[in-house]
Formats: structure tokens, sequence, C-alpha cells
């Protein structure tokens, strides 16, 4: 079989597993964001946090509670950083430095994970597992539930209630990923994944002197890392690392973990908001873009250019063997179109234009499918735009399941669109421009603005994976990414739960002739330009600068 065979029958498996899912998945979410009934740990958690679930929230209590409840999370990951010293588990690692502490505890609280630190040399099992692992847990809990506060706005008329953000947590938490979580575990475990909490070992000689392994909760911490589509890994080398992903099964089980709640909520959707034909159309648009990434991320790696790739069968520097191109192609696009950040590849590796794949899906706001969460409340925020568009074209009000699309909810969607681009492209320009920063580059010319470009499209888009080459490490860059970290994650949020609250107070609208049809092909296509013509006008000149000129070169 050859390696352009096997990626495609790779890719056509991991299709059919997701429709397979697709409705029970989305059908049980539903239930769970809707139902009126609390498990009794439910109970036994409200209870210990003092919170009534029964209690609606407006959209400003809605948000203090995701900001109450972030900040907490961020104080308690940085101490824990800073104690480790002196904890039990730590395998003899010191504190972390005050910089790294902080851009590490934003990075988990805020679903990015980005890492700027060896793991296994780093963290001990007790920052770990009761840290970065609870944190991949609850991060990912937040995002389903401010999405789920999103659909409300557009199910619900006349009230300002979006729901209760600690039932949704809660719910999302224990009910969603704990369940999968611990499944997926068992699995990798079954497949050759590690799970102990092993000190430091020696194990042989390496380039003439030991090499030193430690073990670790690490199948448990993978599987809510991809499916919380979180991306931090116990180790360096991230998925790469035969301990977290050991064989070309486990590889694809980790693709699926992490698309399978980004494309299930899109039925999710559709259920809560009374049209599953509503949910189909967000999911086609998902769907056109996720597959156009893999086709051309995969022809870019395949591509023989030269006698070195056409006797390796494509660009193999920086893949892992096992994976071969088509594994790591498939990986490298789910990674980047969601907020995942997880790499079972080195993406500094790519070719030119496979490594502005990469970029191209942050850049699109990691909509297709997107974050748990932050994939649906985005691509919503997106068709409301394409539905403000089509309302121009024809000299109509726009409306968006029943809701009009006026002066306010424009205003909070342009928001919306505009902060990541604005961190991205600041913090990028500021660290070409200041005489330190690019110190911390590898390489020269397109390849090292590259680099950092990536870096900062990384963090202010809440993915976290890395391009390589790029010493991040130091306090510029541990400070910097750590504020397009916060912003990018909390900012959007704050006009998401804005418009929800905007949508939920207003009354419905009739469906009448003119009303355009967004269930149909026709919109499908509409968010789709909107969607690449948007990013393409705002990223072109810095991917012009990056990789456009480093592959055409």
């Amino acid at each position: 079989m050859g390696p352009v065979l096997a990626g495609v029958l790779q890719l056509l498996a991991l299709i059919g597993a997701l429709a397979l899912v697709y409705v029970p998945f989305g059908n049980y979410m539903a239930r769970v964001y809707s139902s009126p009934r609390h498990l009794r740990v439910e109970r036994w958690i409200y209870k210990g946090i003092g919170a009534d679930p029964d209690t609606e929230m407006t959209w400003p209590a809605y948000l203090r509670a995701v900001l109450a409840f972030s900040a907490v999370g961020v104080l308690f990951l940085y101490l824990l950083q800073r104690l480790q010293g002196v904890l039990p588990g730590s395998l003899g690692f010191s504190s972390v430095n005050p910089a790294q502490s902080f851009n590490t505890a934003v990075s988990f609280v805020t679903n990015t994970n980005w890492q700027s630190y060896y793991g296994e040399q780093t963290m001990g099992h007790v920052v770990q597992t009761a840290g970065l692992a609870v944190q991949n847990f609850v991060s990912a809990a937040v995002g389903i539930a401010v999405a789920v506060a999103l659909v409300r706005g557009f199910a619900r008329s006349r009230t300002g209630e979006l729901g209760n953000f600690w039932a949704d947590l809660v719910r999302g938490t224990l009910r969603v990923l704990v369940p999968i979580a611990a499944v997926a575990a068992v699995v990798l475990v079954a497949c050759g994944a590690i799970q102990n909490f092993s000190g430091i070992h020696e194990v042989g000689q390496f380039m003439g002197g030991t090499q030193q392994w430690n073990g670790g909760a690490v199948a448990s911490q993978e599987a809510i890392k991809e499916l919380g589509t979180n991306g931090g890994g116990y180790f360096n080398a991230n998925s790469a690392h035969p301990f977290e992903n050991p064989t070309p099964f486990t590889n694809l089980l980790e693709i699926f973990l992490i698309l399978v709640i980004p494309f299930s909520l899109t039925r999710t959707f559709g259920v809560l908001v009374g049209s599953v034909k509503q949910g189909y159309a967000i999911l086609a648009t998902m769907g056109v873009i996720w597959l156009g990434f893999t086709a051309l991320m995969m022809w870019t790696e395949f591509a023989h250019r030269g006698p070195a790739l056409q006797l390796a069968g494509g660009a193999l520097e920086g893949k892992e063997v096992r994976f071969g191109v088509g594994g790591s192609s498939i990986f490298a696009v789910a990674t980047t179109l969601t907020s995942t950040g997880a790499v079972d590849s080195f993406h500094s590796s790519f070719t030119g234009l496979g490594g502005g794949v990469t970029m191209l899906g942050m850049m699109l706001g990691e909509i297709a499918p997107g974050g748990v969460g932050s994939g649906l409340y985005g691509i919503l925020i997106l068709a409301v735009i394409a539905v403000f568009i089509a309302g121009l074209m024809v000299g109509r009000t726009p409306e968006y399941l029943g809701k009009k699309i006026g002066a306010r909810e424009m205003k909070l969607a342009a928001a919306y669109i505009l902060v990541t681009p604005a961190l991205v492209l600041v913090f990028t320009a500021a660290s070409m421009a200041l005489p330190t920063p690019p110190h911390s580059m590898l390489n020269p010319g397109a390849h090292g603005f590259s680099e950092v470009l990536y870096a900062f499209t990384s963090a202010a888009n809440n993915n976290g994976s890395a391009f390589a080459g790029l010493n991040a490490n130091t306090d510029w860059f541990n400070t910097m990414t750590g504020l397009a970290m916060l912003f990018g994650r909390f900012l959007p949020m704050v006009f998401v739960l804005a418009l929800a609250g905007s949508l939920a107070g207003q009354k419905p609208v009739p469906v009448t002739a003119g009303t355009l049809r967004t269930e149909k092909p026709l919109f499908t296509g509409l968010l789709v330009g909107a969607i690449v013509i948007i990013t393409g006008l705002t990223y072109f000149p810095a991917l012009a600068l990056g990789p456009l000129a480093e592959g055409l070169a």
C-alpha cells in the first residue's frame, strides 16, 4: 500500500467514526444541558461551592462567574508551580520561575496549553495531575458552557437569562468529559501508553552518556488533552512521544478525540434551537473547510519536489515514521483547526506552504470545527456576520434563527472578529521591532518571521502548538504570550455573552418569504466565503512575509 493511499484510508476511517457518533452524542449533550435533573454527586459539588444550580443568570452574572472561576484557577496553578520544590512527588524538580509559572498557569486555564518548557524536566507528578490535568477538564467545560449560553440566546426570547454557569460547568465536566476521557485512557494504556507514578530512570547509553526517562499519569492526561482540545503534553515531544502516542491506531484515536465534541456540538445546537437542519448547515461549513485544509496539507507534504522527497515518498523530515506523512498531515490540520495544539510532528519542519496551512487554520479563528465550545460560538458569530452581509445585498433587515441582527449585535460580532487579529499582529510587530526578542529565532528570514507569527497566532487563538525553532522561554515571550492568551480567551467571551443576552431579550421574528433560509446550501456557501475572505484580508500581508514567501521561494 502506498503512503498516499494509506493517508486517504485513514481519513475515510476517521470520517466514518465521526459520522457514526454524531447524532447520538450530539443528542446526548443536548439532554445534558437542558435537563432539569441534577445527579447526587453534582448536588454535593453545588453544596460545597455554595451555588444554586437552579438560579438563572443574566449575561453579566454569567460572565462574572466565568471570570471569577478562571481567576481562581490561574492563582491556584501559579502557586502550585511556585511551591513545587516543597511538594511531594516533585521528582526533585525545583520551583518554576515566576514568568514561566504565570505563562503556564494562564496557558492551561485558557485552554491554550502553550508550553515553553520541557514537561519531563520541569513538572513533577503533583503539578502534572493536580494542576495541569484538572485544568484540562475544567477549561474545556468552560468553553462548552459559554457556547451553550450563546445557543440559549438564540433559542430563548423575551428574557435576559442564559442558564446557570455552575450547573453548565459541572455537567460538562462530569457527564461529558470525565466518562469519555476515562474510556479513552484505558484504550491508550491497552495500546502502550504509560500510566504510573514512577520516578526517574536511567535507560541506557545515549550519545556517550545515560538517558533519563520519568513516568507519569500519561494516558489519563493524554485522553483529556485531546478530548478537551487542550494540547499540553506530558513530554516535550508531545504526541510524537511513544509514551503518549504509541501506534498509528492511537494516532487516529487521538485525532478522533480532538474532533468528536466540536463536530457533535453542531447537532446539540440544532436540537436546542429546535431545527436540526440549522445544525447540519453549520456542520457542512465546518466540514468543507476541514476537508479542504486536510487535502491541501496532504498535497503540500506528499508533493515530490526534488530527489530526497521522491525517495522518501513525501516530506518526512520532522515526522514520525510510524505515522507517516498522511497521519501527520491529518493530525496537524485537526490540531490547528481546533484549539488543541497537540502535535505528532513538528510544524516548523513542514514545507513552507504546509506550515502556512497550519497557521491559516488558526487564523480562521479555529472554527472548523474549532475547540470544544469555542469553535461553535466562533462560527455562530461569523454566521451572524454572513447574515448581515446577505441582508445588505437584498436591502432587508438581517435575521438569524428568528432574531433580528441590529446595530448592537453587529458591533459585538465585529468586536469579536477584530480582537484576536489585533493581538496577533500587534504582538508580532512588537517582537520583530524590538532589539532583543528576535534573538530567540533559530532561523533568519521568512522562516524566522514565521516562527514569531506562529507563536502569537497560537497564543491569541488559544491553540498552544508551536512552530519550534523559537526559544519562547524568555521573560519577553513568557509574558507577552501569556497576555495574548488571557486577552484572546476572555475578551471574545465578553462579546459572545453580551450578544447572547441581547438575542435572548428579543421577540422572535416570524419567517416570511423574504427571510434568508440559513439551513440551505446557499447559506453554507455564503458562510464559507465570508470566513475565507475576512481571514484573508486580515492576515494576508503577514502570511506573505512568512510562509508564502518561503513556500514560493
